[in-house]
């Protein structure tokens, strides 16, 4: 039986992402709430038991007591964010919800996950009021936008990470990256794949491909018709056929950010060897999200697919989870880097 080092909780669950990360480093999950029925079904399926559906129904007094609590919560519409009245000013949206578990359990540790643009939505006011919000449960934040592909994944996906400990600071120049892995790395050899005929597509000259800093190595795109409905005045002589779906990577860079809105898998992929363009699978999209081949995924294309894209990079979240019980955050230490108690601790009344 595998070592408990710690127990945490997942909220907005998903297909269980932090579950599986967060298992693999060790702990034992006692507790999970996910809204959507086709993801509650494919996280029964994984890990046996199925979460708890709306967060805004939970009975926070009722959840086991638990030492990290990891949300990867929706970014709602902070409606009067920046008026500086910290807890108050995220009443009526989800993040309230995971503010009210943290209040009544005042775990150790939270982890948050969420897009990179967070840091700016608002012009920066909603991310203020979250740190201003932890800050005030008498939490210290870090925080850090992370790119995923330096962690284990062929997949440039950039997501802001929040830790927020109740003693000390994490530090998240102790993770250890992973040496690099390229989109060919993860290909299947042998299946039923879908191919482009060569009419279906262009690609660039040779020349012209190249790695770019981001790891993306750009080498063609579909020959689809040019979009003109919705642009900008005085661009409508220029072409759409750019646009993300069409775009063909080589397999000797990494893939673009899988995205939370894809349902149909428009994924292209050059492969130089076989001079030839074809889709991803959905099993290989999930290995460039770093789930193993062993996951259960939704019947339906379509939602799995959009499950992947909501999900979390298994080994970034691995690694996360490891390095948080390298520093003593969930053992009852206090932490080894900066000590402060948290300066808006006392200007807060719940």
């Amino acid at each position: 039986m595998k070592r408990v080092n710690f127990t945490f909780i997942d909220l907005f669950a998903g297909i269980g992402g932090f579950r599986y990360s967060f298992e693999q480093a060790g702990g034992r999950c006692v507790f999970s709430s996910e809204f959507n029925p086709a993801a509650q079904k494919v996280y029964y399926d994984n890990y046996g038991d199925y979460p708890f559906g709306d967060i805004t129904e939970i009975d926070e007094n009722n959840i086991p007591d638990f030492d990290v609590l990891c949300a990867g919560f929706p970014c709602q519409p902070f409606s009067i964010c920046g008026l500086k009245r910290g807890f108050e000013d995220i009443r009526g949206t989800l993040f309230f919800d995971v503010c009210r578990i943290i209040k009544a359990k005042q775990p150790p540790v939270v982890v948050l996950e969420n897009v990179k643009h967070l840091t700016k939505h608002d012009k920066g006011k909603t991310f203020k009021v979250i740190l201003d919000t932890l800050d005030g449960l008498g939490y210290n934040t870090a925080y850090k936008v992370i790119d995923a592909q330096h962690y284990g994944v062929a997949q440039s996906r950039e997501r802001i990470i929040i830790v927020a400990t109740k003693y000390g600071t994490f530090n998240f120049g102790d993770m250890q990256k992973a040496k690099p892995v390229f989109i060919r790395d993860i290909l299947d050899r042998e299946g039923e794949f879908e191919y482009l005929s060569k009419d279906e597509y262009t690609l660039l000259d040779k020349r012209l491909v190249k790695k770019q800093p981001s790891g993306l190595m750009f080498c063609g795109y579909r020959n689809k018709g040019t979009w003109k409905t919705g642009v900008r005045p005085n661009t409508e002589h220029l072409s759409r056929v750019h646009r993300q779906p069409n775009r063909i990577y080589h397999v000797d860079g990494i893939h673009p950010t899988i995205p939370s809105q894809e349902t149909s898998g428009r994924f292209w992929i050059y492969i130089p060897e076989e001079d030839a363009v074809r889709k991803l699978t959905i099993k290989e999209c999930y290995r460039l999200m770093g789930f193993p081949d062993a996951f259960k995924i939704d019947v339906n294309k379509g939602n799995a697919y959009k499950q992947c894209g909501n999900s979390v990079a298994i080994p970034l979240i691995t690694e996360l989870a490891k390095s948080i019980i390298k520093q003593g955050f969930t053992d009852g230490k206090t932490g080894v880097y900066n000590v402060r108690p948290s300066y808006t601790q006392l200007a807060f009344s719940f």
